[in-house]
């Protein structure tokens, strides 16, 4: 939302209650400690912690479903699923429907390291959630989702042509 700018009158962002700005702060931060506190504990980042989850949820998939579902880049998957292919934690095969395309599959390894990191992140969520009632947070997961179905058409917008620094300047 935007709000006036004391000296200039102008408009400016008022990054207390824009929410692109609180949302991707919000995912910086619960990113970075997430990556920080697995590493630590588990020797694995966020990145390969959301593929493990994915895993947990939905077996035998491709790297290019998983940048899908999770909004990681290819480039991304690909490293994190490296690192857990020499940790043991995945295996690839080849699918048996599509011969050029490779299916990634959790290992008995992979599952338990997927348990493991469960239990820590559970344990995370509800210390951010601490502050809210059950209500609020069934209510907020609801806003969330809604604003999630926007991202399609967020991306696709484009402004008119007349946004790009035309002031009117007839004083």
């Amino acid at each position: 939302m935007p709000r006036l700018d004391a000296k200039t009158g102008k408009s400016q962002l008022d990054l207390e209650r824009y929410l692109p700005a609180i949302v991707t702060y919000l995912a910086n931060k619960l990113s970075s400690g997430a990556s920080v506190c697995y590493r630590k504990h588990f020797g694995v980042g966020v990145a390969e912690w959301r593929l493990l989850a994915l895993l947990k949820v939905e077996q035998n998939i491709t790297a290019n479903r998983m940048s899908q579902v999770i909004g990681l880049d290819k480039a991304a998957v690909s490293r994190a699923l490296q690192s857990l292919l020499e940790r043991k934690a995945v295996t690839y095969q080849k699918d048996s429907n599509d011969g050029r395309s490779v299916l990634v599959t959790l290992t008995p390894e992979g599952v338990l390291l997927h348990d493991q990191i469960l239990d820590v992140a559970l344990q995370r969520e509800a210390l951010l959630l601490e502050d809210l009632e059950p209500e609020e947070i069934n209510q907020l997961i609801t806003l969330l989702q809604k604003i999630k179905k926007r991202i399609t058409a967020v991306n696709a917008y484009e402004p008119s042509d007349n946004v790009h620094g035309s002031e009117d300047n007839s004083d």
